[in-house]
């Protein structure tokens, strides 16, 4: 078994125009002083990163995560969670999605998704510059709008949007497999991979693609009543990437699951800070060390209610808390005999 790495701290949330948030050297001295040892980065951010540079330059990946380390972090991974999103989008969400764009392509979806599948490749290539082997992305969704079967579906419309979208991330996972990176995709509401069966409904569709995995988030499995302990046990061999956030789920009599079109306050399902949700990290935890996950226990901040600065402290201190220094040895070793074969077979009377 191996111990899981952490505490990181997911940055997008958190990257702004005001210091100590609008800068690369700053953002990580503050994540270090939050108790943090490691950060996710979001590629899309140019206050933070350059992904072009990136992409061609292994001095800048190096100055790059040369810098974190003076400042007392590592670069855990690269995201491009906004970019992945642009590879597949339903035309109901065309508008709502541009502005995830570069503007020159906004309002051009064919050339938005070619920028989208560029970006992708790109953030994978720096990924390899930067000697990490994982990468954190969305799928985007051409079937979303009909997660709901009502009206009845037409026979076979899931089916083509599932081919369509593997036949849009196949050159990237190709390229992904060229760069020896696997792309973790979050497992999320709004995607087209949005929960296991879906997952292996691409997966299939890919050909099993070894650099096809899965980056486990436990918030949004709770928020669709999935069993996400079992979700660990099932996946371990393609969870790659994991995500600590929380998160609680209070039906009543007006609301369940789709919340009545409520805002985050008011909806059965919220996202939560660390330790104020209902989520059983000890449980978590404890699966991820005994699947011998040797990843990043990375904390996305999402809270309905609490100050982000104060989740992000007590995040790192929450994940350090759980994380579990695996053992080398066996508690009753001390009640060891010491035997051999002949003695097996004296005990078992063979």
């Amino acid at each position: 078994m191996r111990t899981i790495k952490g505490p990181a701290l997911f940055l997008a949330q958190f990257a702004g125009d005001e210091a100590p948030f609008n800068s690369w050297d700053s953002i990580t001295r503050w994540a270090a002083d939050c108790g943090y040892i490691g950060v996710q980065v979001p590629s899309w951010d140019s206050r933070l990163f350059d992904l072009q540079a990136a992409a061609g330059s292994r001095d800048y990946c190096d100055e790059f995560r040369g810098k974190a380390r003076d400042n007392g972090v590592e670069v855990t991974e690269l995201s491009t969670h906004l970019q992945g999103q642009l590879v597949a989008v339903h035309p109901a969400y065309d508008e709502m999605f541009d502005g995830f764009a570069a503007p020159e392509v906004r309002g051009n979806p064919k050339a938005r998704q070619e920028w989208a599948v560029d970006q992708v490749k790109k953030a994978l290539s720096a990924s390899r510059n930067m000697d990490i082997d994982v990468h954190a992305t969305f799928s985007g969704a051409l079937a979303w709008p009909f997660i709901y079967p009502w009206p009845q579906r037409p026979a076979g419309l899931v089916e083509t949007a599932f081919d369509e979208l593997a036949k849009r991330w196949r050159p990237i996972l190709d390229h992904a497999e060229d760069c020896g990176v696997d792309v973790c995709y979050e497992i999320h509401p709004g995607e087209d991979l949005h929960d296991g069966i879906t997952y292996e409904m691409f997966l299939d569709r890919v050909g099993g693609h070894a650099r096809a995995n899965m980056l486990y988030d436990p918030s949004h499995y709770m928020l669709q009543c999935l069993d996400y302990l079992d979700n660990i046990d099932i996946y371990k061999d393609r969870i790659r990437m994991f995500h600590v956030k929380d998160a609680e789920f209070n039906p009543t009599g007006r609301q369940g699951v789709y919340s009545g079109f409520q805002n985050w306050v008011d909806r059965a399902g919220r996202f939560r800070s660390l330790g104020d949700g209902q989520i059983d990290f000890g449980a978590i935890f404890a699966k991820m060390a005994a699947n011998d996950f040797d990843g990043w226990a990375v904390v996305e901040w999402e809270c309905c209610l609490k100050h982000p600065e104060d989740g992000a402290r007590e995040g790192a201190r929450f994940v350090a808390d759980h994380i579990i220094r695996v053992t080398e040895t066996a508690f009753d070793d001390f009640a060891g005999g010491g035997t051999d074969d002949a003695a097996n077979q004296r005990i078992l009377g063979i």
